[in-house]
C-alpha cells in the first residue's frame, strides 16, 4: 500500500512528507492507523547526525546510509491489520509505541528488564526484525524507520514486540507522549535514581523528558525539586508541574543548593538537556551530595567519547554516575502505569503540549523546538 510519511533524506535535510510504499504485514507484524505522534528531540538527532552510526556499523544493517529514514518514535493509534503469527494484538486494539522492543524471552526480558531487550540492537536502522526483509520503500530505495517504528506516518507497520496494548478509554494523545519522553524522564528519577521521600532533585533541561523527570520527583516525594533551563518559560512551566525552585544555569543552581540542603547539595541530579555533551557531566556531578546519584538521560552524539569529570571526588564522595534507557523500567509496565496516573490526575500531560501540528508541519514543529517556543509538540492525524 501507499501512505504518507515525514522523511529525512540526508544529513541536515529537512523533514519532508513523501508518499512511500509499505508492503503487507509479515510474520508478527501489525499495521496501525496513527492517531498522534509525539515530536521528541531524539528525532532531530537523526537529522543532525548525533545518532547516525559510522559506515562500518550501518553496513551491518544492510544499507550504506541511515538515510532516507522515516522519523518519529513516540505515538499511539489503532490496529488496522495483523499479519500471520501475531499473538498479542487484534484489529481494533489501541496501542502505544515502544521505541525499545521487548521479546519476552531473552535474558534481559526474562529477568524483568525489558528495556534492555536484545532486540534493541535492531533499532538504529535496517529491515523488519521479524524476518530481515525490507517492507518500506521510497522511490525504489530501502527506507529506514526511527527505532523500527517511524511514527510520522498515516499508517505504520511495526513488529508486535514494539507495540503496547492500552485501554481503549484512555487518551491516545497522552499515550503518545508517555510512550517515550515522559516515561524516560519519570523512570530516570523513580526507577534509575530510586528517589526517596524528602530528597532533593535537580533536573537539568526542562523539555519533554525533563518534564517527566520533574513529575517523577514530585510523585516520588522529593522535598525540593530544582528545574534548570536557560529559557524562563520552561522554568515557569516546570514550576506548574512540580518544581519548587528554578534556575537559569547549573551555576545558579549550585549557588542555591547549599542553603536549601544545609550544605549537603542534591541527592539526585538528572541530565535532560536537548543534547548531552561531555562538558556538562562534571558540573552536574558537582551539584550532587555525598552518595548522590547523577543520571545521564539525554542523547549524546554517538561518537562522543570524552567527558569532563573529577574522578577523585566521584570515588571519595561515593557518588554514582548512571546511564538509563527508557528510564530503566519495562515499557509494558511503565506505559500503562503512567496512563493510570494520568487518568487519576496525578501526572500532567496536557499542559505540556504547546502546539499540535499536521503531518505536513513536522519540520515547522522542529523549527519551533529549536527556537525555544515548544515544550512538547504533537502530530495529530485524521482518524
Amino acid at each position: 500500500m501507499k501512505t504518507r510519511a515525514a522523511v529525512c533524506t540526508g544529513l541536515h535535510e529537512p523533514w519532508k512528507v513523501e508518499e512511500i510504499e509499505v508492503d503487507a504485514p509479515g510474520p508478527h507484524e501489525v499495521r496501525v492507523q496513527m492517531a498522534y505522534a509525539g515530536m521528541c528531540h531524539s528525532d532531530e538527532h537523526l537529522r543532525t547526525g548525533d545518532m547516525a552510526p559510522p559506515p562500518e556499523i550501518i553496513s551491518v544493517f544492510g544499507v550504506d546510509s541511515l538515510y532516507p529514514i522515516v522519523g518519529g518514535h513516540e505515538g499511539a493509534g489503532i490496529v488496522s491489520e495483523v499479519g500471520p503469527g501475531v499473538e498479542t494484538l487484534a484489529e481494533g486494539d489501541h496501542v502505544a509505541m515502544s521505541f525499545i522492543p521487548s521479546c519476552g524471552r531473552c535474558h534481559w526480558c526474562a529477568s524483568g528488564r525489558q528495556y534492555l531487550c536484545d532486540l534493541g540492537m535492531t533499532i538504529l536502522a535496517g529491515p523488519m526484525m521479524s524476518d530481515g526483509q525490507w517492507r518500506h520503500h521510497l522511490d525504489g530505495q530501502k527506507l529506514n524507520r526511527m527505532t523500527q517504528l517511524g511514527t510520522f506516518t498515516d499508517s505504520l507497520l511495526a513488529n508486535e514486540n514494539s507495540l503496547v496494548k492500552i485501554d481503549p478509554g484512555v487518551s491516545m494523545k497522552a499515550a503518545a507522549l508517555i510512550s517515550c519522553g515522559l516515561a524516560t524522564g519519570f523512570g530516570s528519577v523513580v526507577d534509575r535514581a530510586a528517589v526517596k521521600p524528602g530528597e532533593t532533585v535537580v533536573v537539568i533541561g526542562c523539555g519533554g523528558v525533563g518534564s517527566g523527570a520533574l513529575q517523577g520527583a514530585k510523585i516520588g516525594g522529593a522535598r525540593y525539586i530544582v528545574a534548570v533551563d536557560p529559557l524562563p518559560f520552561k522554568v515557569e512551566k516546570a514550576k506548574q508541574i512540580g518544581a519548587t525552585h528554578g534556575a537559569a544555569s547549573i551555576l545558579e543552581a549550585a549557588m542555591m543548593l547549599p542553603e536549601l540542603t544545609e550544605g549537603r547539595m542534591a541527592d539526585v541530579v538528572i541530565l535532560t538537556p536537548g543534547v548531552l555533551t561531555g562538558d556538562l557531566v562534571g558540573p552536574a556531578v558537582q551539584l550532587a551530595s555525598k552518595d548522590g546519584r547523577v543520571v545521564a538521560t539525554a542523547i549524546a552524539p554517538i561518537t562522543q567519547e570524552e567527558v569532563t569529570l573529577n574522578l577523585f571526588n566521584l570515588a571519595m564522595f561515593n557518588q554514582a554516575l548512571l546511564g538509563t534507557v527508557f528510564g530503566s523500567c519495562s515499557p509494558r509496565v511503565q506505559i500503562p502505569n503512567l496512563l493510570r496516573l494520568y487518568q487519576a490526575g496525578l501526572l500532567e500531560v496536557d499542559k505540556l503540549i504547546t502546539q499540535e501540528y499536521t503531518l505536513d508541519q513536522v519540520q515547522n514543529g522542529y523549527d519551533d523546538l529549536a527556537a525555544g517556543v515548544n515544550v512538547r509538540g504533537v502530530v495529530k492525524f485524521d482518524i
